[in-house]
């Protein structure tokens, strides 16, 4: 080997160490930066006609497994999702109130003044109590009914910002790209980290695959396979702000606003992440809840003004609405947040006692009924008789079942289908809507704490696999400076063999 050769080695063995010093320390000092991962210098030894020429480096290489970040992303959208989804359904939860307190504890403390009343009906204290006992009753039914409509509004809102939110990263992504595609080789992993933050908050948003092609390029997929297109210049997404209520509906018809990509319509097709999940909501979970508690106050009031007692009322002064026509579209949508104590029975309790009014009888139904009269027995019982035996029971009159309360056809638009058969009493349909709308909560806490758990190990792995370990930093430091000094040492030999070499021909 030529002094110039082993010279050239050497420099090039120099130049080598200098930049793996300086990406070292930039590793070092980036080690808490959020997003950061480790990169290096690969190297490649050069080789002229089969003699060693030197040492060349490459671009600084990110220490990144693709396949484990599609996972935590992936985890992100779970996460995120789950979240949004535990955070809109406890509200709920705390609506339907502490154990002995719900709908269908109401109910029952309902029944048990209305027994009182049996045993002492000119009780002006009791009929009282029986009042105040309809009065809970209905403000829980308006409390839940304004849970679910806040909870609704809550997740349209939130449907808005995340919108907003992925419009802007995809935006970032875009730009990005752009730039990877057109940076000189040693610029690209810095962009990619860049970009992988970017895509990690659209991953919060939506549950999306990057796959990252040759020459920079990234292809975005959200679940279900919808292709979320990249341009720096435009927002992709759009949807409306909307204040919602009981009777808004998404669809043919609907006024909520759905989300669009490139201005169609993509609502139906965005799942996952916290968007996807809010849109569940707004749409389908909470629309039914609202569907399930209008169908409790409206049966409530139905059954009760069946046998003679307009006990509750629309306090829109409509009265009571008609149970047996279908759902979506009738005076049921809504009930359970105007329902209302009607205001002749507060004023005069004894109604509860004497009835509001006769009732004809049917075949299939309620039997006749006729008020007492004023100065009527002080001891009447017909018509706490009916309440307790028919009105709360599962019949409208002996051997006559009760019209099963529905559990399709709900939602404003009444696509919408309750996951538990309908029992025949009240109380007891009051118990089952309790207990699905409660699964729901508990179901989205477990689904969160698994999905959390999941991220957590994920993110653990990423960090141990692509982070920055300081020692381990430093320790490859000592061995790129001992490099370092070895190359110098050959570099200081060469000189001293030139001038010897030099000093012999003068």
């Amino acid at each position: 080997m030529s002094l110039d050769a082993a010279l050239t080695i050497a420099r090039s063995g120099l130049a080598a160490v200098q930049r793996g010093l300086a990406q070292t320390s930039q590793n070092v000092s980036n080690a808490e930066t959020p997003g950061y991962t480790r990169k290096s210098v690969p190297q490649q030894a050069v080789v002229v006609g089969n003699q060693p020429a030197g040492l060349r480096t490459q671009e600084a290489a990110r220490a990144v497994d693709t396949a484990l970040l599609a996972r935590l992303d992936a985890s992100r959208a779970a996460a995120a999702g789950a979240g949004f989804r535990e955070e809109l359904l406890s509200g709920i939860e705390a609506a339907h109130g502490e154990a002995g307190a719900m709908l269908a504890d109401r109910l029952a403390a309902m029944r048990t003044t209305f027994l009182a009343l049996r045993a002492a009906p000119a009780d002006a204290g009791k009929q009282q109590v029986a009042a105040s006992a309809a009065t809970d009753l209905a403000d829980r039914l308006n409390g839940l009914s304004d849970a679910i409509g806040e909870a609704r509004q809550q997740a349209q809102d939130q449907v808005v910002t995340d919108v907003a939110t992925a419009n802007a990263a995809l935006r970032e992504i875009a730009s990005l790209t752009l730039k990877l595609k057109s940076a000189p080789d040693d610029g690209t992993a810095a962009l990619e980290d860049r970009r992988d933050q970017a895509v990690a908050r659209l991953a919060e948003v939506m549950d999306v695959q990057a796959v990252r092609q040759q020459g920079g390029d990234l292809l975005l997929v959200a679940r279900g396979g919808l292709v979320l297109p990249l341009d720096p210049g435009r927002d992709v997404l759009a949807t409306a702000e909307a204040t919602l209520g009981p009777t808004s509906a998404f669809g043919a018809g609907g006024t909520v606003p759905g989300v669009t990509l490139n201005g169609l319509d993509a609502t139906g097709q965005i799942r996952g992440g916290r968007l996807g999940e809010a849109l569940t909501l707004r749409d389908r979970t909470l629309p039914r809840y609202q569907a399930e508690a209008d169908l409790l106050a409206a049966n409530l009031a139905a059954r009760l003004d069946a046998q003679g007692l307009t006990l509750f009322t629309d306090s829109a002064g409509t009265g009571v609405p008609d149970t047996t026509l279908p759902y979506a579209g009738s005076a049921q949508v809504g009930f359970a947040g105007r329902i209302q104590v009607n205001p002749a029975v507060l004023a005069n309790p004894a109604l509860l006692r004497d009835g509001t009014h006769a009732v004809a009888g049917a075949a299939g139904g309620p039997t006749t009924f006729t008020p007492n009269p004023a100065g009527g027995p002080a001891g009447f019982t017909a018509m706490v008789d009916r309440v307790l035996d028919f009105a709360l029971g599962a019949q409208a009159s002996a051997g006559n079942p009760w019209p099963a309360i529905a559990s399709t056809g709900l939602g404003p638009d009444g696509t919408l289908a309750s996951p538990f058969s309908p029992p025949a009493t009240l109380e007891d349909y009051a118990s089952r809507l309790a207990t699905a709308q409660l699964g729901d909560r508990a179901a989205a806490t477990a689904s969160k704490d698994q999905a959390a758990t999941l991220q957590q190990a994920l993110q653990q792995r990423f960090d141990k696999a692509s982070g920055v370990d300081v020692d381990s930093e430093m320790a490859g430091m000592v061995s790129l400076q001992n490099a370092y000094a070895a190359n110098a040492r050959v570099m200081s030999t060469v000189q001293a063999m030139w001038d010897a070499l030099l000093g012999a021909v003068r």
